[in-house]
């Protein structure tokens, strides 16, 4: 183990977490070691912002909650124990041992036929935890007393090369768990590191391996994919290395080279990035709308030429599009009904019908959906400057936008009704 002392390194000890660092010190106090790890330390290194701290301990999940009120274990593939402090929410996990070792049993470690980890509650000591780890540039131990690294897997210097590098063969660490393909890919976006040929390669051997992992835990990738400000970089990481289509439906409409659909999700990941660094909201439900919106627009074109008026055979599609899609990606309603809404809107703000404005104007996913018509436009889609006519729209009548009741509001505003007693 490669120990990085304080002269060779540049963290701030000011930047960290003062919760991370008094359950690092409890711990410690408790007889158990305790460091700093993973992305924590990384972005110590890089920028000096970490998003939040993770804590590695020789403490099992059970001995971590006995320490800390405030704890519970969470997990089942791998359990985790979440430490509330304050408003922060520390994730501590216990050394990984390996899943081969005489310690593995049934009970806690289990793979498929695949090589997939199903279960993998083996424990082991801070060499073996390090080598379990995905990334080189995750695999970093920090120890707050004495400022030092301990760096077994040469991350430092993969980081000074900013290369992404998997530990171990990648071959057998997509099998045991392919989510890590997409971490590559979004550290690659995010940190804007190039990645190791190795790494890079097993890609197209693994990438369907992809299939064999529950869509719920796909939407929380997702999420993570094209939610944290890089969506522009990680949506063409995915197109180059054949991934997208593992994700969702539609795909090969998105990823056609120099087709108008691959410019218009392009335009919203665009969007969606600079809204991230604004501190603006984002939301699934419109990112999916013009990702899928050109499978939307192709299954509606079908459907209209086989006697389908527009509106309806948007409604058709989009349930079919919706439909298929959450078979790979379990998106939640609250984010699948917007979704449809917003494709649903496209024909009426198309037609542009007078007596119909201030109405669609006032509809809850107007903006969103308006959103959607000015990528269309800028993605080279021939609507006869239907953008300009919603915008003066808004000029106009600026107190209309968006000012329809919303229906579940309304509901729940309801009496209940009275039993008729005798």
């Amino acid at each position: 183990m490669r120990v990085i002392t304080e002269d060779r390194h540049a963290i701030n000890q000011a930047a960290i977490s003062r919760a991370a660092l008094t359950i690092v010190h409890r711990l410690r106090e408790a007889g158990f070691d305790a460091y700093l790890v993973g992305g924590a330390v990384r972005d110590l290194l890089i920028n000096g912002k970490p998003k939040d701290f993770d804590i590695a301990t020789s403490a099992t999940p059970e001995q971590t909650k006995a320490l800390f009120r405030s704890a519970r274990i969470i997990g089942r593939r791998f359990q985790i124990v979440h430490v509330r402090q304050g408003r922060e929410i520390i994730e501590v996990t216990t050394y990984r041992g390996h899943h081969t070792s005489d310690d593995a049993k049934p009970s806690t470690s289990k793979q498929s036929d695949k090589g997939l980890l199903l279960r993998d509650n083996v424990y082991g000591s801070l060499e073996d935890d390090a080598k379990r780890r995905d990334l080189t540039v995750n695999a970093m131990y920090y120890d707050p007393d004495n400022e030092t690294i301990l760096d077994q897997q040469s991350g430092l210097e993969d980081i000074e090369a900013r290369l992404i590098r998997i530990i171990g063969n990648p071959v057998t660490r997509y099998q045991e768990d392919p989510v890590r393909m997409l971490r590559v890919v979004r550290f690659s976006a995010r940190l804007q590191f190039d990645i190791e040929s190795n790494t890079a390669d097993a890609i197209a051997t693994c990438a369907p391996l992809l299939n064999e992992i529950p869509s719920a835990r796909l939407f929380d990738e997702f999420l993570k994919l094209f939610m944290s400000g890089h969506a522009h970089s990680t949506f063409l990481l995915l197109c180059d290395y054949h991934l997208l289509a593992y994700l969702i439906s539609g795909a090969a409409e998105c990823v056609a080279e120099d087709a108008p659909s691959k410019t218009l999700v392009k335009a919203a990941m665009g969007n969606t990035d600079a809204r991230v660094r604004q501190n603006r909201p984002v939301t699934p439900a419109f990112l999916l709308a013009a990702m899928l919106w050109p499978a939307v627009r192709h299954r509606s074109d079908a459907l209209q030429q086989a006697g389908e008026a527009p509106n309806q055979a948007i409604n058709s599609a989009g349930q079919q599009v919706s439909a298929e899609t959450c078979l790979r990606l379990a998106i939640p309603k609250r984010f699948s009904i917007p979704m449809r809404e917003i494709w649903e809107m496209q024909p009426k703000l198309e037609a542009r019908k007078s007596k119909q404005i201030l109405n669609i104007m006032s509809q809850r996913r107007f903006r969103a959906a308006y959103d959607l018509l000015l990528l269309r436009e800028q993605a080279g889609a021939t609507l006869d400057h239907c953008g300009d006519f919603w915008t003066e729209q808004q000029r106009l009548h600026p107190d209309v936008v968006g000012s329809a009741p919303d229906k579940e509001q309304f509901k729940s505003r309801r009496k209940p009704r009275q039993r008729n007693r005798q």
